[in-house]
């Protein structure tokens, strides 16, 4: 009798952890097996290996960094789309500040930082208080950014020291750095969502912004807070960004398409765009599935357009399945 009722406890400890794991991460890994025979038959590089998934996680840290800080934005009902033109701003000026003078980087990094964090609290304080429109505002303030860049900066604007390009390239413990920052930064960020009153807030001001204003939040100081995080997250990607490439010019934001593939990520990790309901564990699968998807067809050789045709397609299944899940709760 005691031996079989000794093992329910652990079993059902294990059940509840694969229930917590998000739905899209069960997704991706049958994105990786299905993969397996694809690489080793048509790959011309080889096929699955240790290589092929480092090489497609740390070319995933800058979406990675900035779609945290989106999810922030999103789970409050919120958005930013001038996370792109953050992270060129950060790139020019880490390298425009360094010129490869690595006694420069602890002044850079800070002032960098400091100078996201404005940019969101620029773009909260126009969605809070002036009520604009947070498509409006954030793209308003993300092309006056791009306007100043493009008119003072022509071409790139100096370079980082070989020191701070360690933080794109560095391996310790035989890690690679980028890897260990992005896993860092969204358990840091889960923690803050799912274990503090700010993360409570922010599922509340997300899932019904009256009643949460009744219930005696700042509503207010929340979206403005979810917008500095996402600023601040959007120079710390322009920053890692610049290690990755060494330099920084006013396109490299624009051109990675940031602003868009984030909420891409966020919106197919399960994140809600009417807010309140996600996390940033769901948006790591969404930004390891289209992470995969490059970097799978890059392997194959396929024609890059048919990689937006795909990705546009996970991103429509994703917002129905979603929406067809929160209408049969609801009901």
């Amino acid at each position: 009798m005691h031996s079989s009722t000794a093992h329910p406890a652990p079993r059902i400890r294990w059940r509840r952890m694969v229930r917590a794991v998000p739905p899209v991460f069960w997704v991706f890994t049958l994105m990786l097996v299905a993969s397996v025979p694809l690489l080793s038959v048509y790959s011309r590089a080889g096929g699955m290996s240790w290589a092929f998934l480092s090489n497609m996680l740390e070319r995933s840290v800058t979406l990675g960094i900035v779609a945290v800080g989106q999810t922030f934005v999103i789970l409050v009902a919120s958005i930013d789309l001038s996370v792109a033109f953050v992270i060129s701003l950060a790139a020019v000026l880490a390298s425009f500040i360094m010129q490869g003078n690595p006694a420069m980087i602890a002044v850079a990094v800070p002032v960098i930082l400091l100078f996201g964090m404005a940019i969101g609290l620029v773009n909260g304080l126009l969605v809070t208080r002036l009520k604009v429109n947070p498509l409006i505002a954030t793209l308003g303030v993300g092309l006056i950014i791009q306007g100043v860049l493009s008119t003072t900066f022509q071409n790139f604007a100096g370079s980082v020291p070989a020191e701070y390009q360690q933080l794109a390239y560095g391996k310790p413990f035989g890690i690679p750095a980028p890897i260990i920052l992005l896993l860092s930064l969204v358990g840091v960020a889960s923690y803050v969502l799912h274990r503090s009153r700010f993360g409570a807030h922010v599922y509340a001001v997300g899932g019904n912004q009256e009643a949460a204003r009744l219930a005696g939040i700042r509503t207010a100081n929340v979206i403005t807070s979810a917008h500095v995080i996402a600023g601040l997250l959007a120079a710390a990607a322009g920053l890692f960004l610049a290690s990755r490439l060494g330099s920084g010019a006013p396109w490299v934001g624009p051109d990675g398409i940031y602003d868009l593939e984030s909420i891409a990520a966020v919106v197919v990790g399960g994140t809600l765009l009417t807010g309140g309901r996600g996390g940033v564990f769901g948006t790591l699968a969404g930004v390891l599935i289209l992470g995969f998807i490059d970097s799978l067809f890059n392997q194959l050789g396929i024609d890059p357009y048919l990689k937006q045709v795909l990705r546009g397609a996970i991103i429509i299944v994703a917002v129905a399945v979603y929406s067809v899940r929160s209408r049969e709760e609801v009901a």
